[in-house]
């Protein structure tokens, strides 16, 4: 239960359980069988608890379900990402269908640990699947591509500013989670336009807490980079290989920069530029 913390799995409320047992898909059952008439509600998974679910199970069959695991939220979220209307029940009905399907395999899943040595198997088979590469390297190490880019801005304090000439709604979708007061400005000419004023409305919409505004690069930069805190004493910097936009589509780096000093001067010109209108 330790590794299941609150942003990892939460309890299910009675309405939530109840329309649950409405569904023709899912089936909530108690210890004795009888319909939704359970016991207690139950916890559902979230995104990290998800991720966590890999490391806690161990076997053959189990390294076959986290497989299955990953590649079957991989599909809920691009489908949703990609599709980012307002999604119908009938929708909704094929994702619950897909994700059923592996139900009573990994129901068969119980006292199994998943060892250290099994999760370059599962990282080998999902980055060579049809689903995309979804790993990227992050200081030396392999790492879940949206993760990697959420736990960076998990760790500013104060403000954090994104270089990147072709952003997109991914890039923006990996700040949802950033420490409340943190200012975002992205630094950007919007190459070939990824990124709409439409996209940024929605966005702000869903998450009214998250400041994030836009200044031009004025076509002066080539690498990409994240900048956090600017100036404190927890001020971090790393170079990207790649555009967050494209994170989980093609295999990149991030390393942290040691010697930030050299680029105190190109943020200090970054700072000036004009604001970026999105269309």
């Amino acid at each position: 239960m330790e590794k299941f913390e609150e942003d990892f799995m939460f309890l299910l409320t009675d309405e939530e359980v109840k329309e649950l047992s409405r569904s023709k898909i899912l089936t909530l059952n108690n210890e004795s069988g009888r319909g939704h008439n359970i016991k207690y509600n139950p916890h559902a998974f979230t995104e990290s608890g998800l991720y966590m679910l890999m490391t806690v199970l161990r076997g053959e069959l189990a390294t076959a379900q986290s497989k299955a695991l990953i590649r079957i939220f991989k599909g809920m979220k691009d489908y949703i990402s990609e599709n980012r209307a307002l999604i119908g029940t009938d929708d909704i009905a094929r994702l619950g269908i897909q994700t059923s399907e592996n139900t009573a395999a990994i129901a068969k899943i119980t006292d199994e640990m998943l060892r250290k040595s099994d999760l370059p198997k599962i990282f080998k088979n999902f980055a060579s699947s049809n689903t995309g590469k979804e790993f990227l390297i992050m200081n030396g190490q392999l790492a879940e591509a949206d993760a990697a880019y959420q736990g960076i801005y998990a760790k500013a304090k104060n403000s954090i500013f994104i270089i990147d000439d072709y952003i997109g709604i991914k890039s923006i979708m990996h700040l949802r989670n950033v420490n409340p007061g943190v200012v975002v400005t992205v630094f950007s000419d919007n190459k070939q336009s990824h990124l709409k004023r439409a996209d940024l409305n929605d966005f702000r919409n869903e998450f009214p807490g998250i400041l994030i505004d836009f200044k031009k690069t004025n076509n002066t930069m080539h690498d990409r980079y994240i900048i956090l805190d600017y100036g404190k004493r927890s001020e971090k910097i790393y170079h990207c290989g790649a555009s967050s936009k494209d994170a989980g589509k093609k295999t990149t780096t991030i390393m942290e920069v040691q010697d930030r000093a050299v680029y105190k001067q190109l943020v200090n010109i970054l700072i000036k530029n004009p604001v970026l209108v999105l269309t």
